[in-house]
C-alpha cells in the first residue's frame, strides 16, 4: 500500500492533479511512518535509473570474470537475423532450449540421433558462441515410450517371442513361419479390410465350411519360439467371429511333444483379447496351434499373437533387475551424447530437477505423471539417490575436461528443496563424486523476497562448488492477473530491472570469486519466453520487438559493479 501511495502521488503532481505542497506533506508522513525502509530492505522503492544501454552483456560480463548466456531456439537462431544478432551481440555461451534433451535425441529402439543437435551446434559454434548442454537426465522431455519399454510396463521387460504374430509377412497365401494342418472340413487366407484386422493391414482369416466334433481336424502352428523347462509362457491374441457362435481351443506344444490345451472357448463377435498360459515341459523350441474346426460358423478372424517368457517377466521385474536395466541404459545414453560432443560442449546439466518440492527425491508417487504426459519418465523412481552418483561417473568418463552440475529450480524460496539438494550435493563430494557446480533456475518475479536470494547463493556457495544461475527470468505478473498488458507497465517494468540487478548483484558479491560460473537468462526476447503466455507478462531483456528494456541496463549495471 505504501509503495503505490508513493506512485500514485508522483503520478498525481506531475500531471498537476494535486499541489506541491500536499504531495510533499504525504510523502512526509509516508516517511515518518516507515522510518526504516531502505532500499536494500524493499528495493521497488526506488524505481531506478535504467535508461543507459549502452554497451553489451557479454563484454560486462567478461570483465566481471564470468559467462554470460541465453536460452536459444534452433529455428529462431538460424532463420531470424535480429534474433540472431541480439544473441552474438550479448552471449558468449548459449543453452539449447530442446535439442540436447532425451525428447529429441533418444530413439525407440535405443539408438541416438543427433542430426538437429549438430546442426544447432555447428550454427551456434560458427557464430563463436560456447554450448552449455542441457540436459542428460531429467523426469520431462524424455522417451518415455523406450524407457517404459526398458522398466517393463506390463511386460516386465521382456520382447514378444513369436516371430509375424500380427501376420504382417506372407508367403503367397500362407503366413511368413505358419503352417497349416488338417484342412479337412476349412481352409485359412489372408484377412484384410478395417473391420477384419485388429493392427496393421493383415490378419489371418479361418473359414470353416463343416462341422466336426474335432477342432484339430483344421489347425494352425505358429513359427517355433525357445522355451525352458518350468518357465511359464503367456499367450495373448486378438480374435473375433462376426457372425459369432464358433468356437477355438489353444494348444500349447513343448520340444518333447507334451501338449497343454485350452479346451473349446467361444469366439466373441468383436475383436476381443484372449489369453492362454501353459508351462514348458521341456527346453528347446516350442510353438502354439490354435485348432479351429469344431464349429462351421462363418469367418473367424486373428491376429496380434504374442508370447512372452512370464517366469522371466516376473524375474526381470523386481526393483534390482529394473534398476539394473535401467542403469544400463543411462550408462549406454550419457555415453553416447557426452561422448559425441566431447571438446565440443563445455559443460552438462547432468541431473536437472532431482528432488521434489517437499525435498525428496522424485518418484512416482511425489511426482505423478497427472495428465498423462507420453515424454514423462521419472528415472529417480527405479534408481534413487544412486541416479546421480553414477549419471555423474558416466558422464565424467566420456568428456573428462566438461563441467559437471546439477540443475533446480525454486531454491531461492523453497528451504525444504534448498536444504536437500545441498545435504545430497555434499554427499556426492564425499563419495568422490565427479561433480563441479550447481545451477540455480531462479525463474522468479519482481517481488522475490532479497534476503531469500541472499541467503540462497550464500548456502549454495557453502558446498565450495561452481555456482551458476542457470535459466534467469523474472515475472512482472505473479499473480497471474489478466489484461496486464493493458495497464500502465513502467512502474512494472522498473520493479522487474531491480530484482534482476538484485540477482546480480546478491550473486557477485555473496558467491566467492572463483566459484562464480556464469549466467544465463531463459530466453532471448518476451515473446520466445516459456511465461509469455499470449502477451501476459513479459521475464526477459528484450521486448517483443527486440527493444532493450530497463531490465537491460539493470543487469549491465551491475555486471559492471555500477548498480543502483
Amino acid at each position: 500500500m505504501v509503495i503505490m501511495n508513493v506512485w500514485f502521488y508522483i503520478k498525481q503532481f506531475a500531471m498537476k492533479k494535486i499541489p506541491f505542497i500536499p504531495m510533499i506533506f504525504s510523502l512526509f508522513m509516508i516517511g515518518a511512518l516507515f522510518p526504516s525502509c531502505k532500499k536494500d530492505q524493499i528495493h521497488i522503492l526506488n524505481l531506478g535509473n535504467f535508461s543507459d544501454t549502452s554497451g553489451n552483456l557479454k563484454d560486462a560480463a567478461t570483465m566481471a570474470g564470468i559467462h554470460f548466456g541465453m536460452a536459444v531456439d534452433y529455428n529462431d537462431f538460424t532463420s531470424n537475423a535480429t534474433y540472431a544478432s541480439v544473441v552474438k551481440a550479448n552471449c558468449d555461451q548459449v543453452t539449447f532450449e530442446n535439442e540436447m534433451k532425451g525428447q529429441y535425441l533418444l530413439q525407440n529402439d535405443g539408438s541416438v540421433n543427433f542430426t538437429q543437435a549438430d546442426a544447432f551446434l555447428n550454427a551456434v559454434s560458427n557464430a563463436g558462441l560456447q554450448v552449455f548442454g542441457h540436459t542428460l537426465i531429467w523426469y520431462q522431455q524424455q522417451n518415455a515410450t523406450y524407457l517404459n519399454s526398458i522398466v517393463g510396463g506390463s511386460g516386465g521387460g521382456v520382447s514378444n517371442l513369436l516371430s509375424n504374430g500380427g501376420f504382417e509377412s506372407w508367403n503367397g497365401s500362407t503366413p511368413t513361419g505358419w503352417a497349416y494342418y488338417n484342412q479337412q472340413n476349412g481352409n485359412f487366407s489372408q484377412g484384410t479390410g478395417g473391420a477384419n484386422v485388429h493392427g496393421g493391414s493383415y490378419s489371418l482369416a479361418v473359414n470353416v465350411t463343416a462341422g466336426a466334433s474335432d477342432n484339430w481336424r483344421l489347425q494352425v502352428a505358429s513359427p517355433s519360439f525357445p522355451v525352458v523347462q518350468g518357465h511359464v509362457y503367456l499367450v495373448s491374441f486378438w480374435i473375433m467371429s462376426p457372425v459369432g457362435g464358433s468356437q477355438y481351443q489353444v494348444e500349447g506344444r513343448s520340444p518333447n511333444g507334451s501338449v497343454s490345451y485350452s479346451g473349446n472357448q467361444p469366439t466373441p463377435s468383436t475383436w476381443t483379447l484372449k489369453t492362454f498360459s501353459f508351462t514348458a515341459a521341456s527346453t528347446g523350441n516350442g510353438m502354439i496351434t490354435f485348432d479351429m474346426g469344431a464349429s462351421p460358423n462363418g469367418t473367424t478372424y486373428i491376429d496380434d499373437v504374442s508370447v512372452i517368457d512370464q517366469t522371466l517377466a516376473q524375474q526381470n521385474a523386481t526393483p534390482t533387475a529394473i534398476a539394473h536395466r535401467l542403469d544400463s541404459v543411462m550408462k549406454n545414453y550419457i555415453t553416447a551424447v557426452v561422448g559425441h560432443y566431447a571438446g565440443k560442449v563445455v559443460a552438462w546439466d547432468v541431473v536437472n530437477e532431482l528432488f521434489a518440492d517437499n525435498g525428496q527425491i522424485r518418484n512416482n508417487t511425489n511426482t505423478p505423471n497427472s495428465n498423462s504426459n507420453p515424454y514423462f519418465f521419472v528415472w529417480s523412481n527405479y534408481l534413487g539417490d544412486s541416479l546421480a552418483i553414477k549419471a555423474f561417473q558416466y558422464a565424467r568418463a566420456a568428456d573428462p575436461k566438461a563441467l559437471l552440475f546439477i540443475n533446480d529450480y525454486g531454491l531461492e524460496t523453497n528451504t525444504a528443496k534448498l536444504d536437500s539438494l545441498i545435504a545430497y550435493v555434499n554427499k556426492l563430494k564425499s563419495l568422490g563424486v565427479p561433480i563441479d557446480g550447481i545451477g540455480t533456475q531462479m525463474h522468479i518475479s519482481w517481488n522475490t523476497p532479497p534476503a531469500a536470494i541472499d541467503n540462497m547463493f550464500q548456502q549454495l556457495a557453502s558446498t565450495g562448488l561452481k555456482i551458476r544461475i542457470s535459466e534467469l527470468d523474472v515475472k512482472i505478473n505473479p499473480y497471474a492477473k489478466p489484461n496486464i498488458a493493458a495497464t500502465p507497465l513502467d512502474e512494472f517494468f522498473a520493479y522487474q530491472a531491480a530484482e534482476y540487478q538484485y540477482v546480480i548483484q546478491s550473486y557477485l558479491k555473496n558467491v566467492p570469486k572463483n566459484q562464480q560460473y556464469g549466467i544465463t537468462v531463459w530466453g532471448v526476447h518476451d515473446a520466445d519466453s516459456w511465461l509469455y503466455n499470449n502477451g501476459n507478462d513479459f521475464p526477459l531483456l528484450f521486448d517483443v520487438n527486440f527493444k532493450k528494456k530497463p531490465a537491460f541496463s539493470a543487469v549491465l549495471q551491475a555486471l559492471k559493479g555500477n548498480g543502483q
